[in-house]
C-alpha cells in the first residue's frame, strides 16, 4: 500500500513544528510570529537559559483601491526572560540581543516579506 502524501513538506522531507490554518491577515501575522520564535533556537546557539518567551504582534494593513490588501508594518513585542547564572546581567542581555538579531537575519519568512518589521523587546534577566 502506497501512503505517500501530496504535501510539499512531506515531499521535501522537511520538518514543521507549526501549521498555520487560514490565509487571511491573521494567518499571515501568525506565520511571522512563528518564524520570529526562532529565538528559541538561537538561544541554544548563544548559550542562553531561556526561561520564557511571550510575544504580541500587530500588523498595519493597507487596503488598495482595487481591494487588494498588504501589510505595511509588523510590530513584534517579545517578552524574553533568561537566567543570568553567574554572569553579569548586561553581558547576558547583550547575548540575548545578538540572538534576536540572528533569529531575524536567518528567518526565511521575515526575509521574504516586504513589510517593515519592527521589534520592541522587553528583556528580563533573572539572577541564577
Amino acid at each position: 500500500m502506497d501512503l505517500r502524501e501530496d504535501s510539499a513538506i512531506a515531499q521535501s522531507n522537511e520538518h514543521a513544528d507549526v501549521a498555520i490554518l487560514g490565509g487571511g491577515p491573521g494567518g499571515y501575522v501568525a506565520a511571522l510570529e512563528a518564524a520570529w520564535r526562532g529565538t528559541r533556537v538561537a538561544s541554544e546557539h548563544f548559550k542562553l537559559k531561556l526561561l520564557s518567551h511571550e510575544s504580541e504582534t500587530e500588523g498595519t494593513k493597507l487596503i488598495e483601491l482595487d481591494k487588494t490588501e498588504i501589510f505595511t508594518r509588523l510590530l513584534f513585542r517579545p517578552r524574553i526572560h533568561v537566567e543570568a547564572g553567574s554572569e553579569p546581567a548586561n553581558v547576558v542581555e547583550a547575548r540575548v540581543r545578538r540572538a534576536m538579531q540572528s533569529a531575524q537575519k536567518y528567518s526565511l519568512v521575515a526575509n521574504s516579506v516586504k513589510s517593515e518589521i519592527v521589534i520592541e523587546p522587553e528583556i528580563s534577566i533573572v539572577s541564577g
